[in-house]
């Protein structure tokens, strides 16, 4: 079985029957890059880059990236917290036909106050990158909310509309996080659904930045940098507006400026980053809303992943040593922040300042790194220029379980 990019990248090339010269041509890219990434020469890629390839190819970004193998049960099949998951998404009752219309015996559903409890516990743990935590409570999460929906009326069922819409919506980047896409858009719909008939008219601009999150990790750039981009100028706020309405806006402009650097549109990006900026710069500090920060530090954060994703390595340790108030990032994002650190030394063979950035990032979501395709890839890079047997990337290896 292919266990590297450049092995998962050979075998879908010859499937559609493709040379390298031929790859290279689809994928504008040369072919010198594809022979060195399937001679395992080069153990990682740049996100443009890969999804140059996969739009070639005609898969998801994470078909190539190929998920973690700690995902997976010896027999292939995913784990049990993972299928309840997907059976909370859809679930059988949904489906008269094959039988109950319920999901069983209606208890005395949780009031509004225990509903909303549960959805901050939920994210909380999520920016704590504890993915496998977020699989065992949501399925009750989202039970509770479909109860209170059908029990209640007036105010207190429009205030559950909104838990359940926040419930899938973490469901969606969850699913998301583990490669399955399709899923994740089936959460994602179920959520805007329920968020129109709730009492927060902001969860369907929120559900909107997940919608591109999706399909920048489906490969569906254009469509991402789209959907972000239309909502951010349907809901441009103006000069009375709240924080909390910059804070979304400039949500979405992110989200839109990492697709269109995907997209090879760097113009595009550097104006969608600007605009973000200024936003940030116009709300002063650092806030947290529907579970993402956003605020000038985050802001700064984006620009150095915009470097990184455009080659610019130089630029983006330059740009990391500015930013402001790291510590006010949940360690979600300050991990990710600590990868693009680390790809940005690693690009530039500063070995050991990457790996000290992978060590950080570690130290700051462990399990979370268990999961991330880009930072496992950079290990495995690092770890085959790294000839100790007893060096600090080798252990680090060994605990992520990345293969080799």
């Amino acid at each position: 079985m292919a266990t590297t990019l450049g092995d998962r990248l050979r075998e879908l090339r010859t499937r559609r029957g493709l040379t390298q010269e031929a790859l290279a041509e689809a994928a504008s890219l040369s072919a010198d890059t594809v022979r060195k990434l399937e001679q395992n020469q080069r153990l990682t890629a740049r996100m443009t880059t890969l999804h140059k390839l996969t739009r070639a190819l005609d898969v998801e970004t994470s078909v190539l990236l190929g998920a973690p193998t700690v995902l997976e049960l010896p027999n292939g099949s995913e784990p049990a917290s993972l299928l309840e998951l997907r059976q909370s998404v859809t679930p059988l009752h949904e489906f008269p036909a094959l039988g109950s219309d319920s999901e069983g015996e209606e208890a005395e559903p949780p009031t509004v106050a225990q509903l909303r409890d549960g959805i901050r516990s939920t994210e909380r743990i999520r920016r704590l990158g504890e993915l496998t935590k977020i699989t065992a409570l949501l399925p009750t999460l989202l039970a509770d909310a479909r109860a209170a929906v059908r029990s209640y009326t007036g105010e207190d069922r429009a205030a559950s509309y909104a838990v359940l819409a926040e419930a899938y919506q973490v469901a969606a980047t969850t699913l998301t996080a583990f490669g399955k896409e399709d899923a994740a858009y089936t959460a994602l719909e179920r959520s805007m659904a329920a968020a129109r008939q709730s009492d927060d008219p902001r969860l369907e601009i929120i559900g909107v930045s997940t919608l591109s999150w999706i399909f920048s990790k489906q490969g569906r750039v254009a469509d991402a940098e789209q959907v972000a981009v239309q909502m951010a100028e349907r809901i441009e706020p103006g000069f009375r507006s709240e924080p909390v309405d910059l804070s979304v806006w400039g949500i979405l402009l992110l989200r839109g400026a990492s697709a269109a650097i995907r997209g090879d549109r760097a113009d595009t990006a550097e104006d969608l980053l600007s605009l973000a900026a200024a936003a940030a710069a116009r709300i002063g500090s650092d806030r947290l809303d529907y579970a993402t920060p956003f605020g000038p530090t985050n802001a700064g954060v984006a620009t150095v992943n915009a470097y990184v994703d455009l080659g610019k390595p130089d630029q983006a340790l330059r740009h990391a040593q500015r930013i402001p108030n790291l510590s006010s990032l949940p360690p979600t994002w300050l991990a990710r922040h600590c990868v693009d650190r680390a790809l940005a030394h690693a690009e530039m063979r500063q070995n050991a300042a990457a790996t000290r950035a992978l060590l950080t990032a570690e130290r700051a979501a462990p399990e979370w790194m268990r999961y991330h395709a880009t930072a496992r890839h950079l290990v495995a890079e690092l770890r085959e220029r790294e000839l100790r047997r007893g060096s600090p990337i080798r252990d680090l290896a060994i605990r992520l379980q990345v293969e080799g």
